[in-house]
């Protein structure tokens, strides 16, 4: 039996993790349970999995979170500062699916835990990749990537030297408007870019998979999971979704790894590996699917990867401008403040006229995103 802590329990990637581990209770003990304020939810499931911990980030929501697990013994906990201590309780395998910056600390404290993270947080690399990856090395963790196509590329790099590679090629779907004329995306509704063909996710990232930032995002976390060079990354539109991700070696020979458009797989790989476990996923059937296609990026009508590249090349605090401005002008977009096309804009702007040193520290990145995010809404202002 093996310890778990999940940080985010409430979100789809919390939910799909427990899912895992309500299927196999042998296997696991819960030591902690987060959540942003949904202080019943969490309760549930702290009772469901007798949980050590369960914390909630917004410290209004824990005197209801005490009230449902008064009698339990299992402990309560609130604010920033509790989440960062269920972190490293040290657990031996920590879920880091905490969204946007205020997942940084509680997934940095789990690394220098030195035990297994799954990293779902996407700004702990794109905003704070470097300073994440030498902690990652400092402490001996073992860093293991949940989103698909990472996880997809990890899996088939297995047994390879990342010398031998010529190419690590992310599969994007293309959103809910790959089909879309510019004039078309120009009248694009909140409501329609949220519903994702093909995955079940939550507003923001479906709005960052429709303007393509989701894959712009993935490129720059790809770029230090895994050392091959930005030039040696490239981005294909798979429309099916069932190539997650592809690695082409110098001897010609391209592994790919296939699979449902469900978390549980990925996840579960984090969750048993070396080795594998179970999945309620149906088998893959492609006789049903029928036929996989293909083609090149478009980045005039979703000039997002091209954005995103830019920020990995200038390097220093940009990809965490990147990251905070796409953020902000997303919220503004679901809000009806501005229009779809307007999001990329928000964030080239922002590269544009934001230049920040380096962060060294996870308090600078912090500080570089909270500075374009003023930045950012002071710029909405004007479009």
């Amino acid at each position: 039996m093996r310890t778990i802590s999940v940080l985010g329990a409430t979100g789809s990637i919390g939910a799909s993790t427990l899912d895992l581990i309500r299927r196999a209770p042998q296997d696991w003990r819960v030591v902690a349970l987060t959540a942003n304020g949904n202080a019943a939810d969490l309760a549930r499931l702290a009772r469901e999995f007798g949980a050590e911990i369960a914390v909630v980030a917004d410290e209004a929501s824990l005197p209801a979170l005490r009230e449902a697990l008064a009698g339990t013994g299992i402990a309560a906990a609130g604010g920033a500062a509790a989440l960062v201590e269920a972190a490293a309780r040290g657990a031996d395998v920590t879920v880091a699916a905490i969204v946007g910056c205020a997942g940084l600390a509680p997934a940095m404290a789990a690394i220098e835990c030195g035990k297994t993270v799954a990293l779902a947080n996407k700004e702990a690399l794109v905003s704070a990749g470097d300073v994440m990856m030498q902690a990652v090395e400092r402490h001996g963790a073992t860093l293991l990537p949940v989103d698909s196509e990472h996880n997809a590329i990890f899996q088939c790099l297995q047994g390879n030297d990342l010398a031998d590679v010529r190419w690590i090629t992310l599969t994007a779907s293309g959103g809910p408007f790959r089909d879309w004329s510019l004039d078309q995306l120009h009248a694009a509704t909140p409501a329609q870019a949220i519903k994702h063909p093909n995955w079940d996710m939550g507003a923001k990232i479906s709005v960052d998979s429709a303007t393509m930032f989701n894959k712009g995002l993935e490129l720059i976390e790809a770029w230090h999971l895994f050392p091959v060079g930005l030039e040696r990354l490239r981005i294909i539109v798979h429309p099916q979704s069932v190539i997650h991700s592809m690695v082409e070696y110098r001897d010609g020979s391209t592994l790919a790894q296939l699979g449902p458009s469900d978390m549980r797989v990925p996840i579960a790989s984090t969750l048993a590996w070396p080795a594998r476990m179970d999945t309620p996923c149906a088998p893959l059937d492609l006789a049903a699917i029928g036929e996989l296609t293909f083609r090149a990026p478009d980045e005039v009508r979703f000039p997002a990867t091209r954005l995103a590249r830019q920020a990995a090349e200038a390097g220093g605090a940009a990809p965490a401008v990147l990251n905070a401005a796409n953020e902000v002008a997303v919220a503004a977009f679901l809000a009806g403040q501005i229009g779809f096309t307007r999001i990329p804009v928000v964030v080239e702007r922002m590269l544009e006229q934001l230049a920040l040193p380096a962060p060294l520290t996870l308090d600078a990145v912090i500080a570089a995103d909270a500075q374009a995010r003023v930045r950012a809404r002071e710029l909405l202002e004007t479009l």
